[in-house]
């Protein structure tokens, strides 16, 4: 075709097709005669820009035809740019707009940014590029699926031959798929990959720049059988086109006689499963982000307890006095941190954002010394934090915060429902306290942030964890730019800047606080010393812990003989945090999973060569198979030792009642002893010394075993 542009990698591992005449690109495929994601891909767009209307908000560009695109210093093979200068939304609808699109092949993958030019009076709201109208899976007869990042783990969604719609089918055309509001955004989700049998594409945001983008993927015309979400498997279906349609959404809010740069976006073939499109991310993240440096202490293989000192319903279960008595507990359970949770004035998620010591638990003077005899007994204290919200009820929000909470169009606040604590009449949703999230780009309410903090800082604590650091939700930008930012800007946008903004008061007086946070992003983790999730789950995928093998990770083991969770624990390298009763509770209501806890946390201290110290390979590596079925055998994950000479294999064994016996192999099949390999001796949990393997590796119920290869000690 003359109007056809081909980029194609140094390697022939990509080649991309664009048509010059539309701009839209029409042809990706992993090489030559290698799997055809975009084949002449049908209905094919450029872009799609919506410019809201006073009577027409949903006016797009997608079903208009755009005029020809310049095309702009293009380099043979290897770039093109496209240039629109005026933007059409309908029949002799044209906006003075320009759209400046570009494609642009950087090793094996191919980056597509845009720049908008608004000159026109209204606000272009949001845009899709790069832009795949017409999806084909790689196998027709095998799944074929999106994966992407969810608190700490992974979702996935079937694409074919099978759709999931995710959101009410009342409000959209077709079947859809789109992310949670905390992840749109590109540190909340900066990646998705297409997963097909042993291959897949990865999309990603390819520079740390933190703007709202998310993935939106939608199936044309609609299911061919609704009762089990169907795809038509023909090209067409009633006369109308099957297809699946992948946007990659931007929502800048370039306002009249603004220009912006859009996120570069990366496209990136690669073989194998989600490891190795995970992989792509985590190697350009690299390029642009670092780690944090937790502190010492944080840095050795160690537990936490987390307890409750009261809720919102004022049951004030503890008073600061018994902290020193939980503390030797825990300092007699070998656990080195104790999280501290509704200590502030109300309780907790009470009162946000005071940060004012409960004056009924004993008030600011009884907590720092508390705090004092807990770390005279070697425990640290990290008390929970909370900035994102305010509530709703209180005198201090109406009165004044509520100029600072994140504004929608209407110039109303948002409002997340709550959380429901204890009593009946709470778990009914009747007197529960609404929550509103606040806007980080008013500098106002970062320094109310920096005051409340510093009572953190005044009671001596080791620490802080920041409850719910990882959203905002149901906001995602803020329209009051009283505030001091633009209209539209990302509420997200500061997340990894805070923890800087409050180390500038905590390093002059404690260079060793830790910060903590729930379910941070990958991108927080360049800030935040360690990040807290629940993983509670059998088939619990560790995401995270592939993205940031070095980082501190910890889950909640709360059962009263919760071994798997501690199982997973060493599985992950994850800090186990116990929490008896829901987190309400004492290390002494739990004695069985504290014992058995103590001796995961022994193991891992005597192999943290590969266990602490090592890195996490999840998977790679090895492989694991039941000698009775002959299937691969799962959960189990690799360690490379720090000196990278030997691995380790971690096999846990979920089974309530039965044994099982495995052969733990190396990638390339072999099983003898000896540099880089898997073989002969392996350690239980609960054992006390080692045993050969030469029979398989014997797993007891609810237990895991240490494999290596060579005897220790």
């Amino acid at each position: 075709m003359a109007d056809l542009i081909e980029l194609i990698s140094p390697d022939g591992g990509l080649v991309a097709a664009i048509d010059s005449a539309t701009g839209s690109l029409v042809g990706l495929r992993s090489g030559p005669g290698g799997w055809a994601v975009l084949d002449e891909a049908r209905s094919a767009r450029p872009f799609d820009l919506l410019v809201p209307l006073p009577e027409r908000r949903r006016n797009r560009t997608r079903d208009v035809a755009q005029a020809r695109p310049k095309v702009v210093s293009p380099v043979p093979g290897a770039s093109v740019e496209l240039q629109w200068d005026e933007l059409r939304t309908g029949p002799g609808t044209a906006h003075d707009v320009t759209v400046v699109a570009s494609y642009v092949l950087d090793g094996d993958g191919l980056v597509c940014s845009m720049t908008i030019d608004n000159r026109s009076e209204l606000i272009v709201e949001s845009a899709v590029f790069p832009y795949l109208t017409d999806l084909q899976p790689p196998d027709r007869a095998q799944d074929f699926g999106s994966f992407t990042y969810a608190y700490g783990t992974a979702r996935r969604h079937r694409l074919w031959p099978q759709f999931d719609n995710v959101v009410g089918y009342y409000g959209v055309d077709r079947p859809t798929i789109i992310q949670e509001p905390h992840a749109i955004t590109v540190p909340g989700s900066p990646f998705l990959l297409l997963e097909g049998p042993g291959r897949g594409l990865y999309l990603g945001v390819d520079e740390a720049k933190p703007e709202l983008m998310t993935f939106v993927l939608e199936l044309e015309p609609g299911y061919g059988e609704s009762i089990d979400a169907r795809v038509p498997v023909g090209p067409t279906i009633g006369g109308k086109e099957v297809r699946l349609e992948l946007s990659t959404v931007h929502l800048p809010y370039v306002m009249p006689g603004e220009r912006r740069v859009l996120p570069a976006v990366r496209l990136q073939f690669f073989t194998g499963d989600w490891h190795d499109g995970a992989a792509i991310y985590r190697t350009r993240r690299r390029t642009w982000m670092g780690s944090s440096n937790p502190p010492s202490w944080a840095r050795e293989p160690h537990a936490w307890q987390q307890v409750q000192m009261n809720s919102p319903e004022g049951e004030r279960r503890y008073r600061f006095t018994d902290l020193p008595q939980i503390a030797r507990e825990c300092a007699e359970a070998g656990v080195r941190a104790v999280q501290v949770v509704g200590w502030n004035d109300g309780g907790q998620d009470q009162n946000n954002p005071c940060h004012d010591p409960d004056p009924l638990l004993g008030g600011p003077e009884e907590l720092r010394d508390a705090i004092a005899e807990c770390q005279a007994l070697g425990v640290k204290i990290v008390l929970f934090s909370k900035f994102v919200w305010s509530d709703r009820a209180t005198e201090r929000f109406r009165r004044d915060l509520v100029r600072l909470a994140v504004k929608d169009p209407y110039g109303d606040y948002y409002m997340h429902p709550g959380y429901r604590y204890q009593t009946v009449t709470q778990l009914l949703d009747i007197n529960t306290k609404r929550l509103v999230p606040m806007c980080f780009g008013s500098a106002e309410w970062v320094d109310v942030c920096r005051q409340e903090f510093q009572k953190v800082l005044d009671a001596g604590a080791d620490g802080m964890l920041y409850d719910e650091c990882f959203h905002h939700v149901p906001a995602v930008a803020c329209f009051d730019s009283n505030h001091g930012h633009r209209y539209g800007a990302p509420v997200y946008a500061h997340d990894v800047d805070f923890v800087g903004w409050l180390r500038a008061q905590s390093d002059p007086v404690r260079p060793d606080f830790l910060y903590a946070g729930e379910a941070c992003t990958d991108w927080q983790l360049s800030e935040y010393h360690l990040s807290y999730h629940r993983s509670e789950a059998l088939d619990h995928l560790p995401l995270m812990r592939f993205l940031r093998p070095d980082a501190l990770i910890m889950t909640a083991v709360t059962g009263f003989d919760d071994r798997d969770m501690v199982n997973q624990c060493l599985l992950y390298r994850y800090v186990m945090s116990y929490e008896p009763y829901n987190f309400k509770g004492r290390l002494t209501d739990v004695p069985l999973t504290v014992a058995y806890g103590r001796q995961m946390d022994s193991l891992r201290l005597e192999l943290r060569d590969w266990l602490w110290d090592g890195e996490f390979q999840d998977t790679i590596g090895a492989t694991v198979i039941d000698r009775a079925s002959g299937r691969p055998h799962a959960p189990y994950s690799v360690f490379k030792s720090a000196s990278g000479t030997s691995l380790a294999v971690v096999v846990a064994n979920y089974s309530v009642k039965d044994e099982v016996v495995v052969d733990v192999r190396t990638a390339d099949g072999g099983d003898a002893a000896g540099d880089g390999g898997i073989a002969g001796s392996y350690r239980l949990v609960e054992g006390t010394g080692w045993l050969s393997a030469a029979d398989g590796v014997r797993v007891p119920p609810r237990s895991a075993a240490v494999v290596l290869g060579r005897p220790l000690g």
